[in-house]
């Protein structure tokens, strides 16, 4: 095994604990999904930073980091919106986010041309705080109750992040895209 491929290997780690912190939480086993999450949610940030920082970035690892995030925050806040932790508003706002992103992707490359997608800073904002808000939404789950307060605050910060990075995302694409149009004319 390359040194390069460390990043890849941590993603499918991340792939492959989904369903253990899945099932934990639909369990209510907070005290097992608290670590769980925590492992998953800095393996996102650890294969980033292993793959900029080493340049060990690959094609399979711009495909699996970003399935291994969605898989892990999507299922997360499935299952606690179901079980009412978290507002279902949220839940519903924070899947549409990604739904309208995977969606004008897709439409960009059939009408436009080959997309290149890098992901913008709002947007890791916007995971890291959806990270928090579980990991803080956990910690509530198994008895820190000084971390309730700071649930309700990240539930609007997430909101505030969810909306605005996804509209960055729709006017950075409609500018791409409107730019190409002039450029072929």
């Amino acid at each position: 095994m390359q040194a390069r491929s460390i990043p890849n290997l941590i993603s499918t780690f991340r792939i492959l604990l989904v369903p253990p912190v899945v099932w934990s939480m639909l369990e209510q086993n907070w005290s097992l999904a608290l670590p769980l999450f925590l492992i998953a949610g800095l393996s996102d940030g650890l294969d980033g930073f292993l793959a900029r920082r080493y340049h060990w970035t690959s094609r399979l690892g711009a495909i699996l980091d970003p399935i291994g995030d969605k898989l892990l925050m999507v299922s997360s806040y499935l299952v606690l919106g179901w079980q009412g932790v978290l507002p279902c508003w949220l839940v519903a706002l924070v899947i549409l986010r990604d739904v309208v992103i995977m969606s004008g992707t897709v439409m960009y490359r059939f009408l436009v041309g080959v997309v290149v997608f890098e992901p913008i800073l709002l947007s890791k904002i916007n995971t890291v705080c959806q990270i928090l808000l579980i990991t803080v939404a956990l910690c509530v789950l198994v008895g820190v109750e000084l971390f309730t307060g700071i649930q309700t605050l990240l539930i609007y910060i997430v909101l505030a992040t969810t909306l605005s990075s996804g509209v960055a995302y729709v006017v950075l694409w409609a500018r791409r895209a409107a730019a190409m149009r002039v450029k072929a004319s």
